[in-house]
């Protein structure tokens, strides 16, 4: 018998976005955002308040990079969302990222993570309802060692996910069906 618990993020798994974004000075800024998803196939949306630097960078820069986290960066992964960037200015530098500008928008790929998707921003929608930032996809880079048969490879990616129950990052890698076909077995 299920049983009612005191939450209020209760769906996992969630996803460990870090979105990349120029300060106004031009240093890198990263801020780890669970609350991320795409909307269809060339747009993505993040719930983030427009108190987050992050924010304040994307709508004066008109741009920012989506970066899947990964296993090997967790510890950075949860620096950048453990650490504002209106307090820590030199958050990406502790790092020890390092970063190349984007030839598509007007801001940072972090080099070190395995998955980018750049994106230009379209608008911010705010209220009860609003999404918060919307963003187009210009394009998505995989690392070349992530790629099997010409898809990403989830296994070797290693990305993690967020537990909102207990505050943990759990490893997202083990095929167990086949999308648009396993529920076809129940077709008579």
């Amino acid at each position: 018998m299920k049983q009612p618990i005191k939450t209020t993020e209760a769906i996992f798994p969630m996803p460990v976005l870090l979105v990349s974004t120029y300060n106004e000075d031009g240093t890198v800024d990263v801020m780890n955002a669970a609350w991320g998803t795409m909307l269809d196939r060339e747009r993505v949306a993040l719930n983030l308040t427009e108190t987050h630097k992050t924010v304040e960078n994307i709508k004066r820069r008109k741009g920012f990079v989506v970066h899947i986290a990964d296993a090997a960066h967790v510890v950075e992964a949860d620096w950048f969302g453990v650490v504002s960037g209106h307090k820590e200015k030199d958050k990406f530098e502790r790092s020890g990222l390092t970063a190349t500008k984007s030839a598509l928008v007007d801001a940072p790929i972090i080099n070190e993570l395995p998955i980018a998707l750049e994106c230009e921003f379209i608008e911010y929608q705010n209220g009860d309802t609003g999404m918060g930032v919307i963003g187009r996809v210009l394009q998505t880079s995989v690392e070349a060692d992530k790629i099997k048969d010409g898809k990403i490879d989830i296994e070797a990616l290693r990305a993690i996910a967020f537990d909102p129950y207990t505050h943990g990052y759990y490893l997202v890698s083990q095929r167990v069906g086949e999308a648009f076909k396993d529920g076809l077995k129940l077709k008579k």
